[in-house]
Formats: C-alpha cells, structure tokens, sequence
C-alpha cells in the first residue's frame, strides 16, 4: 500500500518539465554617496502585466542574484525606504551582470525649497517586516531595545520581548549572531543611532535554510541592520554609579567595528538586581521586577569576522557569577476529586551562588559555489552553591494535615557540550542538492546536597519524623543524530525532497541517598538508603524516512511532507531491583505548509504540523524524589511518546502609504498520549513502594500519558501613525484556552483556563530631545476544574508603564520610568496593587554632551512587589517573591562615539552636534 502511494504522488508531482534558465545579478548603492544597498526589494516583472516573476532582497553588500529566470522580456523593479522606485527593461537570452545598480533618494523640487518625502516605517516581504530606524525616534544615547520597543507588534511580556504575539529567540546583527542567544545583552550593546533598519522574521533552521524545504523550526528573529557609515569605529557606553545602603553599579560596553570584524565586549558589576549590561541610564526599567536581591558580575566578548572570501566565523564567550538571596510565600490550592479541599502555604528562603561559563561559535566554510560546510558547536558549564530552607504547612482549610521545615545545603554541576554540522553540495542540474548533517551532545549533572527536615503528621495521630540525609545524583547522557537529504527539481516551480535521519539518545542517572546515623564529627557514619536510591540507564533509537514536494510561484508556495519514524524505547534499571522494559513506536507524522504573497505587503502563512515527544530522564526514572516529603514524586518507566497536532496561521498586511499595518497570529495544539502529572491524595497510610510509606493527607506525584490536552492562543496588533502629537498607536489582543486533563486518584478530569487580554501603547515621534512610551495591558483569566468546583476562579491583572526622558534645557535630562499593576481575584493576602517609580535627573557635561551626571531614585514610594499566578494540571499556585525596594545612586556615564570611515558631510555634521565624533573632534577619510 505505501508503495503505491509513493507512486502516485510521483505521477501526480512529475507533470513540470525542464527548461533553459539563465540569471541576473548586480550591486545596488546610493546614487549620491556611493554606499551599498542593503535589504532593498528585487522584483523582476512581466513586461505586458507587471505580474511579479520572482524577486529576493539585495545581501548586506547590497549584491543580488536571480536564477531559473527563463528566456524573455522583463522588467526589473528595485524598491527601497526613503528611495525613489528604479524601473529598468531587460531583456533575458543568457545569463546578466548588470554590475552597480544607482538609485535616488526621494524628494520632491518646489521652486527653490526641497521638501523631502515621509520615508514609509515598514514593508513587508513574504514572512519578513522590515522598519526604517530613521522612522522612530529616541533620544541620542538610547539602546537597540527602546528602539525596537517602539515598533508595531513588539510588546513585553513576563520581562521578555515578543514580536507578533511570539517570543523573541535571538538577535543578528548585519546578518550575524550577536551574543547567542541572550537577548538582552544582545539589544543593550547596540546604540539605536547606529541602526538603519530593523528586519523582524522567523528564521528557519540550518537545515532547511540549506536544502530549501521548510523543517517548521523556526526562530522569532530580530536582524538589526546598522548604518554603512557606522560599521567602522568605535563605540559604547560606561557607568559607574553608587548610593544609599551601599548599592553600586559599575559597566561598560565597547564595540569595535572594522567593516566585517566586529568586536564587543561588556562588563558589569553591581547589587542593584542588574542582570544584564543596560545602555539606559535607567538600569531598573523591566516591567516586571527580578525575584530576589541580586548580586551580579559578568565579562562578555562577541566576535564576527570574515576569514578571507571562503570563511565566515563568528561567536560570543560570556563568564557570569550571580548570587541571589530569595524569599518566597506561596499558595497552592490541589486539585482533589471531591468537595474536599487540600491547601498548601510555603515560606522559603534560598541563597545561591551561580558561576556560569557560555560559549557559541559559528563557523561557516564556502569551499566554491557548489559545496559548503557549517560548524556550531556551543560549550556551557556552571557551578552552584546552595542554601536553602522552607516551612510548608497542608491543610483542608480547616484542619491542619501535615507540616514540614526542611533545610539543605547543595553543590551542583552541569556540564553540556553540544556540536552540529553541516555539509550541502549543490549539483550541475538546478534544483539537484544534497545535504548531509551530524550532530552529537554530551552533558553531565552532578550534585552533592544534605538535608535535615522535621515532618509532623497530624491524622490520625500526632506524629513526627527526623530526616537527616546525605544526597548524591550522578547524571551522563549523550546523544548522536545524522541525517542525509535529497532535493530534486521536476519543473521550474516544482520541487522533490527525500530524507533520511537515524539518531539516538543514551541517559544514566544514578540517585544514591544515605541517612546520617551518626553525627560524630570525628567519624560521621552513613547507612544507604536502598527505598529512595537507584540507577537507571534509558535509550531512545529513532529512525526517520520522509519525502515531500514543494509548488511555488511568485505569489504561492505550497509544501507538503509525509514523515515515517519509527522509535525504539530502552529502560533498564541496575538498582535495586534490575529489570529491562522495551517498547517500539511507530507513527506517520503528515506536514502542510502553505503561504500566499496577497499583494507585496500582506501575507498569509498556514502550518500544520505532526510531531511526537518522547519522556525525559526524570519522568521514566522510578524512584523517589524526597524533596519536600508531604509531596513526593517518583518517575514512571511505562510512559509512551506524546503526539501532537499543531495548526498555526499568520497574516501580516502594511499600508506603505499610510503606514497602518496589523497582524494576526493563530495557534493551535491537540496532544494524545500527553506527558501529565498525576497525583495521588493518600487518605490514610499508603505503602508507595517497599519501605516508603506516604502518610495521610501527603501527596505523591507520577507522570503519566493521558488524551484531551487541548490548547488555543491567538493574537493580534493594529498600528498607525498619530500625526498630531507625532506619536505611534498600537492597539494589540488576544484569546487563549487551555483544557489539561489531570488524573487524581484515579479518577480523570480537566483542568480549563481562559484568558482575553487586550492593550494600547502611544509611543513618540517628536524628536531626540523628548521621548516616551506609554502602554497598558489588561487580562482577565477564569479557571474551571470538572473534579472540584471549589477550584473555579476569576482573576484580573492590570499592568501599566510610562518611561518619558526629556532634555529639558541645556543639558538638564528628566527620565521617569512608572510601573502600575492590580491584581484581583488571586488568593488571599495576594491582590497586592503597588505603583513602582523610577525617576532621574541628569546633566550632560562636556563641550559634545557625550558624559552625564545624573541623580537616580528607585522605587521613590516603597511599594515594588512581585506577585505571580501558576496553573498546573495538578494545582493553582499564587508566589509572592521579595524584591529589590528604594535606594538614591549618583550615576557617571561617558558615550564612546568614534567613527572614521564611510561618511559623507551630512553625516559628519550629525555627529559633530550629537558629540558622535572622535576624541580630536571628529575625523572623514
């Protein structure tokens, strides 16, 4: 049966036929100044109706190429922000090198006054949108991130940013990774006056990039495009500040530019909850306060270069050390099958030391125009000291169960070492590739920890346990993945992909624990405790076969793909009883991906996707996990892979004329066989395994597979210029419904969430001497449990923010950054509103303003809080965290600005007034 329907979808595919296709190519620049080009739009058109043929976006040296271009007439159309559109007939019969294509700036002659054209914000192409920097301003020693907080879709959330209702996974600049994955760092160590244009896409993997079909792994990407003129020099920022109760800061960012080698480096110390280097003088400007008071140093390096015309190689090292004193009070109300309510109160303190070791490497290798080879390796250690206590209490809301204090001492290591590579070849035939990729990962968990807890138990009768334990988990895995990748065109617009992917993956943790018999510190004796240890080796074989075929026009792409994986499951345990448990899983994983270019600025995209999830290490390893002793967890051997069906829909549209764009985003999971937890309320003393006992009213949580997970989210944004007050809107919301199926007690029931939030954001226009950006976001979330209605819940949370920096007179800078938040309907004690206030009052100094001197407040009215809601399948969980409250600083900052090449005298000028010169005052070669 599979074999003839392999054959029919080859009839059905093969209906194309080849042809002779030649190529055009060529190099655009400013016709006044000379510079290149980068990211303008290629079309090539047809001469009778000006239907686009095919078309591509100039590299970052403005270099275009078009292939497969059949035999005829056409009309070649360049497009470009701020640019008048270029026009030119060509006509096709052999492959074209048009060399250096000039276009002009636009702008409109009347009589003897020029009045420039208002360069358009965006554009969109296909999947990307793309912002003319020049189009949102900020004040001259603003970072990447206020700027980019500006733009239409891009919101924070959670203290992340997300752009177009997805999370933000990395930053490029000039086409280059920039610090990995470290957002944050990534958009502080960039001046937003260095910025031309912002590209916002989702990044397909390696692997799909190389062969041309669409893997569905993509990463939400910014691509930060900077100015030509501003890709040779030197720039930064440094700040050392100090003030009340001791609180310090002190980091520098420097970036050296040369063209194609780029290097950065930043560095930072301070006790004031900074966890990454901040450009803005207002360091503490996240929306939501870090948990905890953080002290933090860290030394980072970003590098990108090209070696030679073949080699292209970039990556980023970064030391961190992190210590984090935290308190927490939480409150959890457990899910029960039955009007009974089991609660459970926390309060936690914990201290920890983290040293953190981070390397990402890059190495790209073009051996010709045919053959190339990619190498990413990434490279991580960390070591962590522990201390930490708590005291829990459970109870039915009446009467007291149980209760625990429990304290522990911990060091622990990771070490993770991860390596991928590529090789692809392109054949003589068109469309003929081949792709040939490895990867291979080693990692190693250890940790040492005592504890000490005291146990109560109140029913049937009062009774207490003394815990006193040595703890020793050893983890190994490894893991090794090599697949290879056919690619094969039928016709010019048709496609053919056949692929092959064998992997495995090998996992050994052993948990030893030993009770402390003897406390003599002279000869402290151990007795192993055989209940709560183990050792446990699992592997995980798959194996993967998939063919698909891709269809795609100047305005259509369709891809399709169907997936056969079969996957081997192998646990076995050595101790303390050996067994070995093996199952196989076979699946069919159908894939549709289809996108529509409605017109050169609106887009549609529509993905489904299959795919399955196997079990980690500690959901299969079967043995008991202590942690807190009224809520043990134990893994489950027995557990089959998860399947998932995903369906995801985006629309993008923009108005280059009226620059109004919005979008939608749409999502959607339906998973069979899901990874749950499942919980088991011991109603009187229950033997678990041989030897533990879980006592009544304690909690023992198992994972398990159960169907009906269901999950729906949705976004969407509209934005437009506010011309009056020369000002950005952006109007954005969303819907969002979970069902999570629980198992308590053996009994089944779901878990429902729903959420609908909605928000506004007015951001400025005006100039670089006044700044703001004001916005609100609402959210109201209600929760039913089928197993208890007790649990049904309502919750709202409102969240505002104003930052406003204004140069008042002759230097004098006013920054506020204002934080408001209500919460209503959490748990008791919980619904706390607080109003953060950060303000500062600087003063530029120096004859080009590049230094400041500034008075900072934060927290002016004492009332930052931190309060978080959680919702498990098991449980609804409210936390409230300490956090950072009012301390003064006296803030010293010096802008670094030296750039020597590239410029032409308007640009000179400009920095000459913003103080963007050279030490001697500025210098053009």
């Amino acid at each position: 049966m599979k074999i003839r329907v392999l054959i029919l979808f080859l009839l059905f595919v093969s209906w194309g036929s080849f042809a002779q296709t030649f190529s055009l190519k060529g190099k655009i620049q400013d016709a006044k100044n000379k510079e290149t080009i980068p990211n303008a739009t290629v079309l090539l058109l047809r001469v009778n109706d000006s239907t686009q043929v095919d078309g591509m976006i100039s590299d970052l040296d403005g270099n275009f190429e078009i292939q497969s271009i059949q035999e005829g007439e056409y009309l070649l159309k360049i497009q470009y922000l701020g640019y008048q559109n270029f026009f030119r007939t060509l006509q096709i019969s052999g492959n074209l090198d048009l060399g250096i294509v000039s276009i002009q700036e636009q702008a409109v002659g009347l009589e003897e006054v020029t009045v420039a054209a208002r360069r358009s914000t965006s554009q969109n192409k296909s999947d990307t949108t793309m912002f003319n920097a020049d189009a949102f301003k900020t004040m001259r020693d603003a970072s990447a991130q206020t700027l980019i907080e500006k733009l239409p879709g891009v919101t924070s959330e959670d203290g992340g940013l997300q752009a177009q209702g997805e999370a933000i996974a990395q930053i490029l600049v000039d086409g280059e990774p920039f610090f990995g994955n470290d957002i944050k760092t990534a958009l502080q160590n960039i001046p937003a006056e260095v910025i031309q244009s912002i590209e916002i896409f989702d990044q397909l993997s390696e692997q799909s990039r190389l062969s041309g079909f669409d893997d569905g792994e993509r990463l939400k990407t910014i691509n930060i495009i900077t100015k030509p003129n501003r890709r040779k020099g030197q720039f930064g920022r440094t700040s050392a500040g100090y003030g009340t109760n001791d609180r310090y800061l002190v980091g520098a960012s420097i970036n050296d530019f040369d063209e194609d080698r780029r290097i950065t480096f930043t560095g930072l110390s301070n006790n004031i909850n900074v966890t990454d280097f901040s450009s803005d003088p207002n360091a503490q400007d996240n929306s939501r306060p870090q948990n905890g008071i953080i002290q933090t140093h860290i030394l980072g390096l970003n590098y990108s270069d090209n070696w030679g015309e073949k080699v292209k190689v970039s990556g980023s090292y970064v030391y961190s050390s992190r210590e984090n004193f935290g308190q927490a009070i939480r409150f959890r109300e457990f899910i029960t099958n039955g009007e009974s309510d089991q609660l459970y109160n926390e309060v936690s303190t914990d201290t920890r030391l983290n040293n953190r070791h981070q390397f990402n490497l890059r190495l790209e290798y073009n051996i010709d125009e045919r053959n190339r080879i990619l190498y990413i390796p990434r490279f991580s250690a960390r070591f962590e000291t522990e201390n930490s206590d708590f005291s829990g209490e459970t109870s039915n809301g009446t009467d007291l169960i149980n209760s625990v204090v429990n304290t522990r001492t911990a060091d622990n290591y990771d070490y993770d070492l991860f390596n991928r590579i590529f090789y692809s070849h392109k054949f003589n035939k068109p469309g003929r590739t081949m792709t040939i990729r490895g990867r291979i990962s080693d990692n190693r968990n250890q940790d040492e920890a005592n504890r000490i807890a005291e146990n109560q138990f109140f029913i049937p009768d009062p009774r207490t346990e003394i815990i006193n334990q040595q703890i020793n988990r050893d983890r190994k895995g490894s893991s090794w993945q090599t697949g290879i990748s056919f690619t094969e065109a039928l016709s010019e617009k048709s496609m053919l992909e056949l692929e092959y992917e064998i992997g495995n993956r090998i996992n050994d943790s052993d948990q030893l624990i030993y009770d402390v018999i003897d406390e003599d510190p002279q000869a402290i004796e151990y007795r192993l405790d055989t209940a709560l240890s183990n050792t446990f080796e699992s592997k995980y074989l798959t194996q993967e076969t998939e063919l698909g075929y891709q269809f795609k026009t100047e305005k259509i792409r369709i891809q399709t793909e169907l997936q056969y994986q079969n996957a081997q499951l192998d646990n076995s345990q050595g101790f303390p009883i050996p067994f070995e448990l093996k199952r196989t899983f076979e699946s069919l994983q159908p894939t549709v991906r289809f996108n529509y270019q409605i017109t050169p600025n609106t887009n549609l995209q529509f993905d489904y996707d299959t795919r399955t999830q196997e079990p980690d290490l500690r959901q299969l390893q079967p043995v008991v996990d202590n942690s807190n002793p009224l809520q043990l967890y134990v893994g489950n051997p027995d557990l089959n892979q998860s399947f998932s069906n995903r369906l995801r829909v985006r629309f993008r549209s923009n108005n280059p004329e009226t620059d109004q764009n919005w979008f939608f985003f749409g999502q959607s999971s339906f998973v069979n066989n899901i990874i749950a937890n499942s919980s088991f309320i011991a109603e009187e003393a229950t033997e678990i395994q041989p030897g533990i006992i879980l006592e009544p009213g304690s909690q023992l949580f198992s994972p398990v597979n159960l169907d009906g997970y269901w999950d729906l989210r949705s976004w969407f944004g509209y934005g437009m210029p506010v011309g009056f007050i020369k000002s950005n809107l952006n109007i954005n919301g969303g819907l969002g419904y979970t069902k999570r199926p629980t198992l308590v007690n053996n009994e089944n029931g779901f878990n429902n969430s729903r959420r609908i939030s909605t928000g506004i954001s007015l951001s400025s226009n005006i100039s670089d001497q006044i700044d703001f950006n004001i916005w609100t976001r609402f959210s109201f979330n209600q929760v039913e449990n089928t197993l208890n209605p007790n649990l049904n819940n309502k919750f709202f949370n409102q969240r505002a923010r104003v930052n406003f920096n204004w140069i008042i007179w002759e230097g004098f800078v006013y920054r506020l950054d204002l934080n408001h938040q209500v919460n209503s309907g959490l748990s008791a004690g919980f619904d706390t509103n607080f109003t953060l206030v950060n303000m500062s009052l600087g003063k530029k100094i120096f004859a080009n303003q590049r230094g400041e001197i500034s008075l900072n407040v934060y927290d002016l009215f004492r009332q930052n809080n931190n309060i978080r809601r959680n919702i498990t399948d098991t449980f609804i969980e409210d936390v409230q965290t300490n956090v950072l409250q009012r301390y003064f600083m006296l803030t010293f900052s010096y802008n670094i600005r030296r750039f020597s090449k590239g410029m032409d005298m308007d640009d000179y000028n400009e920095m000459i007034n913003t103080g963007g010169g050279d030490d001697r005052g500025g210098r053009r070669d």
